[in-house]
């Protein structure tokens, strides 16, 4: 007696493709989210230490790096990521706007998995990025404080 097997193969093919697709879509779709959020931070380094080393005084230019920062990320699809920026300087605090000075600026984020669940406690999976960027302050600019 013969069994009929006719149609058994697309079936097996099916759930195969299916078993084998959908964790490695996901896979992607996280790596182009951390790409994407690695992009973002650095595009908001960048910003944020172009819009210090553009300001007035010291107090003003980390609110426009800060300001900065957080437009970029808003560029990227990041927006209302908990952003952190840090902004130091070679000669140290009250002379970032100095000329010689270079302008060190560290943009952190955390960007989430998509689609992964917070049921395992400790919030959401998620991977930091931060970009480090350094801006120079010329010799033969004028001196602000």
């Amino acid at each position: 007696m013969k069994r009929d097997e006719e149609g058994s193969a697309l079936i097996e093919v099916t759930w195969l493709a299916i078993l084998l697709l959908v964790p490695l879509v996901y896979i992607l779709i996280s790596v182009f989210d951390v790409q994407r959020g690695a992009f973002g931070v650095t595009a908001a380094s960048r910003a944020a230490g172009r819009a210090y080393s553009l300001a007035d005084s010291e107090a003003e230019g980390r609110r426009q790096a800060r300001a900065a920062a957080q437009l970029a990320l808003e560029d990227q699809g990041l927006a209302g990521q908990v952003l952190d920026v840090d902004i130091t300087c070679s000669l140290g605090p009250g002379h970032c706007l100095v000329p010689g000075s270079v302008i060190t600026v560290v943009v952190r984020t955390q960007v989430r998995l998509p689609l992964a669940p917070s049921a395992l406690g400790g919030g959401a999976p998620s991977f930091r990025v931060e970009s480090v960027h350094r801006v120079p302050f010329g010799r033969y600019t004028e001196e602000r404080r």
